[in-house]
């Protein structure tokens, strides 16, 4: 059963760029023999940490997207965790919270639309307002709830 994953790991900040960037074709290649498809790879740069981590204040940032088997993932875990370079990483699975967006994107597009056929709301019975451009022609003496002007 395939499920979309994301893949965020942070590299130590004083791996060459070079050398990041071979890392992460060396994770896409090793993704896409096992069977898996790669969706999106953003490479975000380096950032400041949270917390310091192995004497390190920054890290590089990697987000992997793709769509692969459990046991896929179980070997870019592995490798992830084996690598010299990856200070930290995290595996989320993320197919069940796009389909929750899904879902409730379908029911807010039936609602609109179910508001849409009903039509504009009209004013309740009896409290019919005058046009807006009758409001401002009016003289403040008839409009209700002003004191009546003196003549």
């Amino acid at each position: 059963m395939t499920r979309i994953y994301e893949e965020l790991f942070i590299v130590k900040p004083d791996a060459p760029d070079e050398e990041v960037d071979q890392f992460v074709e060396t994770l896409r290649t090793q993704l896409t023999t096992a069977g898996a498809t790669v969706d999106k790879v953003d490479k975000w740069g380096k950032r400041r940490l949270a917390y310091r981590v192995d004497k390190y204040r920054e890290g590089t940032y990697v987000l992997f997207q793709f769509t692969a088997e459990p046991t896929a993932v179980k070997e870019l875990e592995r490798r992830l965790r084996v690598s010299d370079a990856v200070l930290k990483f995290l595996t989320v699975r993320i197919d069940q919270t796009l389909k929750r967006l899904d879902k409730r994107k379908k029911e807010r597009d039936k609602r609109t639309a179910r508001r849409a056929a009903a039509g504009p709301a009209s004013p309740a019975p009896g409290m019919a307002a005058a046009p807006l451009a009758q409001q401002f022609t009016e003289s403040p003496a008839s409009v209700p709830g002003l004191p009546k002007a003196e003549a």
